[in-house]
């Protein structure tokens, strides 16, 4: 992963752009009408994703014939949705909704039905994420300048309202009690479910204790966010220094996400990049643009060994792509 941050650094600009493979015609039957907003493997099988969009609908998609298993319909826009990514016990899907009655439904795919919903904030919710820790633990972000955790079986279900100044008195009597100064349009949990990230339009990102809610008061400096939307970023997994992908107009900046510095931006798209996602197995980033393109950003297979004996540079495979297997006589 530092060799694919250092080749950006040293501007080598050679994302890989898919070309599409298969997909729902617009005269399709069960394509949406609107702009879809977020799409998402289920978690435990690729047979199967779900998708939801402004035309009031999240569905659910049979991966091989790219039919549509079932659909829930609702009175509102739908913002975001989120299935949780380690959860065993549930099915649950949380949808973010909007204006007219700013809530999150949830709706369970073993039954077809909407179960209940979550009430609190007082503007449209514009992001929502569960913990890749605890199984009904649910993280969400809205107009309102909050940010709330709920646990979804608990009667009252809001945990904690995360308070950018821990619940020291500010002068500005609006800003108590909120996470920014403005609308807070994306969440991510880090990959441990110990920290949450939120990004807000008062360009600022903030990271946060999820067991307590304590901002920790890392300073990433201005995080550009214009987005009248729902903003889609991401953190890595599996990397001796965590990292956190933020689109950022154009491009995409990737900060250390503990310490708060900038590392480098990632150039490769021509419009406003609106979501990006990462994966861990192959340590590659996925971002996706307005200018209709789908981007892989993959480290090298070969990184540089300076020799100090030879004036020559040495290349290893890079640890991204090495095989973790071995046998017990090979570590004897």
């Amino acid at each position: 992963m530092l060799s694919f941050l250092s080749s950006r650094q040293a501007g080598l600009e050679d994302p890989l752009r898919f070309r599409r493979a298969e997909s729902t015609r617009r005269n399709h039957p069960d394509v949406h009408k609107y702009s879809v907003e977020t799409v998402q493997w289920y978690p435990h099988d690729t047979g199967m994703f779900t998708s939801s969009s402004f035309d009031k609908t999240l569905k659910v998609w049979d991966t091989n014939t790219l039919q549509t298993a079932d659909v829930f319909t609702f009175e509102e826009t739908v913002y975001s949705h989120h299935m949780s990514p380690v959860s065993t016990k549930h099915c649950l899907v949380a949808g973010s909704f909007g204006t007219k009655g700013p809530k999150v439904q949830l709706c369970d795919l073993k039954s077809g039905s909407c179960s209940h919903i979550l009430q609190g904030h007082r503007q449209e919710i514009l992001a929502v994420s569960w913990s890749p820790r605890h199984d009904y633990i649910l993280a969400t972000a809205s107009a309102d300048s909050r940010v709330k955790l709920w646990d979804v079986r608990r009667a009252s279900g809001c945990l904690i309202t995360l308070d950018q100044h821990n619940g020291k008195k500010s002068q500005a009597v609006e800003s108590a009690n909120t996470a920014h100064n403005g609308k807070v349009n994306g969440l991510c949990y880090t990959s441990d479910g110990l920290h949450l990230l939120t990004v807000g339009t008062d360009n600022r990102m903030r990271l946060w204790n999820s067991s307590n809610g304590e901002n920790t008061l890392v300073n990433y400096g201005k995080v550009c966010n214009d987005s009248r939307k729902g903003l889609k970023f991401t953190v890595s997994c599996g990397c001796s220094s965590e990292f956190v992908f933020v689109p950022y107009g154009s491009t995409i900046a990737i900060y250390t996400v503990y310490s708060g510095e900038l590392i480098t931006m990632l150039k490769g798209h021509y419009k406003s990049v609106d979501c990006c996602v990462f994966q861990s197995n192959f340590q590659e980033l996925y971002s996706g643009g307005r200018d209709s393109s789908i981007l892989a950003w993959v480290p090298p297979s070969y990184e540089p060994v300076p020799d100090d004996d030879e004036p020559t540079t040495k290349s290893q495979l890079n640890r991204a792509f090495e095989d973790a297997w071995s046998s017990s006589d090979e570590e004897g």
